[in-house]
């Protein structure tokens, strides 16, 4: 049997998700316990049980100067600020998208200037974000919604140009006006589309957080991870890294159940 027609059985989907993960974690723990071995004081290849310590005097222990959770303080803060840049730019971008893909005279204009938009690197404008909105929680706010509003705007504005005309013309036809169109048949598909889109950019957003919170912040994850490195924390660095991680991967999966309960009718429903 050619190998493009052999399809894996549930068990074996099971292992072969897990095999790579598995051999990663394998591979960390003998370079860290070898590593160890030759100097017991080694911080580049942290253990397992140095990890626990760091992350439960994080976690579960009370800072001495605040008194606060900092590993739960941090994760607030970010969840904070990357909610509400992502909240924006989803409505900005729906917003763009739909003027864009449903009306050709706004089309002329808006089209043009998020193609232009989103060529322009985020990071890059991150000193005019500080100097114009300063350094308390706008500019890393307005960082996100910069960096993946006009990419949202175009992704909704292809998906808004491919419903099929005979569609449109049938809902004129019917009598229906051009908020109506918008209500009744763009915004449907465009809100199926835009949980999709946002599961594409989740690593964008976070990226253009992490940087934000390195550059200037006094809490949150990438502002610990950027304060600890200086002394080669790596029990606590990668500790963050992997929160990170679980943290992205579990809205990558709340978005796709969203996606699959509101819309199970559209394509892709089953990404």
């Amino acid at each position: 049997m050619r190998q493009i027609n052999r399809h894996p059985t549930p068990g074996m989907r099971t292992l072969l998700i897990l095999l790579p993960f598995v051999l990663l974690l394998a591979t960390y723990f003998m370079g860290s316990a070898v590593r160890l071995e030759a100097n017991p004081q080694d911080k580049l290849l942290p253990g397992l049980q140095q990890m626990l310590d760091a992350l439960s005097r994080m976690a579960f222990t009370p800072d001495k100067r605040s008194g606060e959770y900092l590993f739960w303080m941090d994760t607030l803060v970010s969840l904070g600020r990357l909610l509400i840049g992502l909240a924006i730019a989803s409505v900005i971008g729906l917003c763009i998208g739909i003027t864009s893909g449903v009306f050709p005279l706004w089309r002329a204009s808006l089209s043009p200037l998020m193609t232009v938009l989103s060529m322009i690197p985020p990071l890059a404008i991150l000193p005019v974000l500080f100097i114009v909105f300063g350094l308390d929680e706008l500019s890393k706010v307005m960082l996100i919604v910069i960096g993946i509003t006009p990419m949202l705007a175009r992704d909704l504005e292809q998906r808004a140009c491919e419903i099929p005309a005979e569609i449109l013309i049938k809902a004129q036809t019917l009598g229906a006006n051009s908020w109506t169109l918008v209500l009744r048949v763009v915004l449907p598909q465009l809100l199926s589309r835009l949980l999709m889109s946002l599961r594409l950019l989740l690593g964008s957003a976070w990226l253009f957080l992490i940087s934000a919170e390195a550059i200037s912040s006094t809490a949150g994850l990438g502002y610990r991870i950027f304060l600890v490195r200086r002394y080669m924390a790596m029990d606590i660095i990668i500790p963050y890294v992997l929160w990170i991680t679980l943290l992205a991967w579990l809205m990558d999966l709340a978005l796709r159940q969203l996606h699959k309960t509101c819309f199970p009718w559209a394509e892709g429903g089953k990404a």
